[in-house]
């Protein structure tokens, strides 16, 4: 399936502009939220210093990469970013760390499920698991739209849905 296809579909859960607009705030804050857990513990693997959010960013990164490598490598430097920023919670004690990620995880939710509520229709992940993965890809590609950038996977999309 290709990125529009993917786009095409998640954009099926996501026509009202208020669940656009609360995804663009609760996506990041959810993924903030899952860096910042994943930040700790910190262990050495072959001379790289790693934590599972590393890891988890890698992995998704790749994915992101092999849809599309611009965009791509985007997201890439959107989960370093996000990455660096768990990583900064997580050092400053136990209780940020938890209180932190487990608060930003239970915030970016709830304008996740405040949003679907003015969609009137369920999120995407519980049809496809995989909209975990594309719902950050889908507010990310949904700026770069408003900023009149991307126009040609906009028409993909649209050709696509």
């Amino acid at each position: 399936m290709t990125i529009a296809q993917r786009l095409a579909r998640y954009r099926e859960y996501h026509h009202d502009h208020r669940n656009v607009l609360t995804h663009a705030v609760g996506i990041p804050l959810i993924v903030l939220a899952i860096t910042t857990l994943l930040a700790r513990p910190v262990f050495e693997l072959g001379g790289l210093v790693l934590t599972p959010a590393i890891i988890v960013a890698a992995l998704a990164a790749l994915w992101y990469v092999s849809l599309d490598t611009r965009t791509g490598l985007l997201m890439t430097a959107l989960l370093a970013i996000f990455v660096i920023l768990g990583g900064l919670i997580a050092t400053i004690s136990t209780a940020a760390w938890l209180g932190g990620g487990f608060g930003l995880f239970v915030i970016g939710w709830v304008f996740q499920l405040v949003g679907h509520k003015f969609e009137g229709r369920k999120p995407a992940f519980v049809d496809d698991l995989r909209s975990f993965l594309v719902g950050p890809l889908f507010v990310v590609v949904e700026g770069l739209f408003a900023l009149g950038l991307l126009k040609g996977l906009r028409q993909e999309m649209e050709r696509a849905g």
